[in-house]
């Protein structure tokens, strides 16, 4: 009985098919991360091409204050997924027979979250802003599709079985059809909460399209079981990473809500602009590492030499990428904000350039995903992220009155360069995770300790 071979191995050079074709591991992870970044090349390119269309026409109040709703119900988004991402597909990796009660655990879980953290939105806007109405619906809209995002429990099987094909497929129907409806409000000058509106359809469109490839893989989502005892397994390793989750929200998106707050509306439109150029990058290290955290977490059953080379090896990979998309990008932000979004926007410019080095701590944070749960350290994480969420508030109050959406990039970076790397050698157990991030820091150039 032969194998079947993937099409793409073909079209390789010669010598790089041969170390591939007998790798059925390897193939499946090039596979698996192909589909993905075909995923995100379409959303960089047509999604960047129509959310440039829609903040030149909403202008920097109106587009600050639609990013200033999406960031205000992202920060109590942990309340919803509730840290099981990667405990799940962990789970799903080591025990695939548990698959549909670890799914319908999840999925129930989540569901709850979700209804909490709506709740809790809910609550915090109107004491905040209970005389904005249009506010208060754009906060509502953007908190609404936590519970769309239950049923994404579908990913975690994919990803546990390196085949996300099937959700790059379901992602980008979804994607293309609201696309399409978004390129109409444009052009019939529809006002903004009609936007909003569409937002929320995605999410509910990615759903309804998951269930459908999940089914085409011949499961049926009515066979999920919910399990008390499963569900207190999942909460007893997930509930720092809850509360981390929490802390990294904060970390990624109380700037926004800090500039509205100070400065107003405009200046969260410029900073938003800055955050959607240099945050569209941070997908590459999701990608590969949800392509790679299956065979990591293999490799720690059986080897744990050959786990921390495979951890190395994704830290070095990870870094290098980073420096290759933050160095021309510090050059070239003004040119890319006058290019693509006016003049209007020009002084994102300055902001992006700060904001761009916060991706290569970003994307170690990600690359340690893998070593969070395999060696369980979610309350090192936690007081990681709390510590880092700290750092970035009050140097977000010192640095935004004195130099606005520059002085909250500066806030970000520095506050992702403690938490995610520095932080780590004050904790014995991800000493080591310090030194391998250590030595891609620095790309292998200086001897550091392992």
């Amino acid at each position: 009985m032969t194998n079947h071979k993937p099409r793409w191995l073909r079209y390789l050079p010669v010598s790089l098919r041969n170390r591939v074709e007998h790798r059925s591991n390897l193939q499946a992870i090039l596979s698996n991360t192909g589909w993905l970044f075909a995923d995100k090349a379409l959303r960089m390119g047509v999604g960047l091409f129509v959310g440039v269309w829609v903040a030149r026409y909403l202008g920097p109040e109106q587009f600050g204050l639609w990013n200033f709703a999406i960031a205000f119900a992202g920060m109590f988004g942990a309340f919803a997924t509730l840290g099981l991402d990667g405990i799940v597909i962990r789970e799903l990796v080591k025990n695939p027979e548990r698959q549909h009660e670890l799914l319908g655990t999840a999925f129930t879980l989540r569901l709850v979250g979700a209804a909490i953290a709506i709740m809790l939105v809910l609550i915090a806007i109107a004491l905040m802003h209970a005389d904005e109405p249009l506010t208060l619906w754009l906060v509502a809209l953007s908190a609404a599709g936590f519970i769309f995002q239950s049923v994404n429990v579908i990913d975690f099987y994919f990803q546990a079985k390196v085949q996300s094909k099937y959700t790059v497929f379901a992602a980008n129907i979804a994607f293309t059809l609201i696309t399409i409806v978004k390129v109409v409000l444009l052009v019939s000058a529809a006002p903004l909460i009609l936007f909003a509106w569409a937002g929320l359809g995605e999410a509910a469109l990615t759903s309804l399209f998951l269930l459908f490839a999940y089914k085409m893989n011949h499961y049926n989502f009515r066979d999920w079981r919910y399990d008390n005892s499963v569900a207190r397994e999942l909460l007893k390793e997930s509930w720092p990473l809850i509360f981390a989750g929490v802390a990294v929200s904060l970390c990624m998106r109380i700037d926004q809500v800090m500039l509205g707050a100070m400065l107003g509306r405009g200046e969260v439109g410029l900073y938003s602009v800055a955050l959607r150029l240099s945050e569209v990058w941070y997908v590459i290290p999701s990608i590969i590492v949800a392509s790679v955290t299956p065979a990591i977490s293999n490799a720690h059953t059986y080897s744990y030499d050959l786990y921390k080379l495979r951890l190395q090896q994704l830290f070095n990979n990870l870094v290098k990428i980073a420096y290759l998309v933050a160095i021309p990008m510090t050059f070239l932000a003004d040119f890319l904000v006058h290019l693509l979004y006016g003049e209007s926007y020009g002084n994102a410019g300055a902001i992006l350039a700060v904001h761009i080095w916060a991706a290569v701590f970003v994307f170690l944070g990600v690359a340690s995903t893998p070593w969070t749960m395999n060696e369980k350290t979610m309350k090192v994480a936690l007081y990681q992220t709390m510590l880092g969420a700290s750092i970035n508030i009050l140097l977000n109050l010192y640095l935004i009155p004195r130099y606005g959406g520059v002085g909250a990039a500066v806030a970000t970076a520095l506050s992702q360069c403690l938490c995610v790397w520095v932080s780590n050698y004050f904790f014995k157990v991800n000493r080591p995770l310090f030194w391998m991030q250590t030595n891609a820091i620095f790309l292998g150039l200086v001897n550091v300790k392992k």
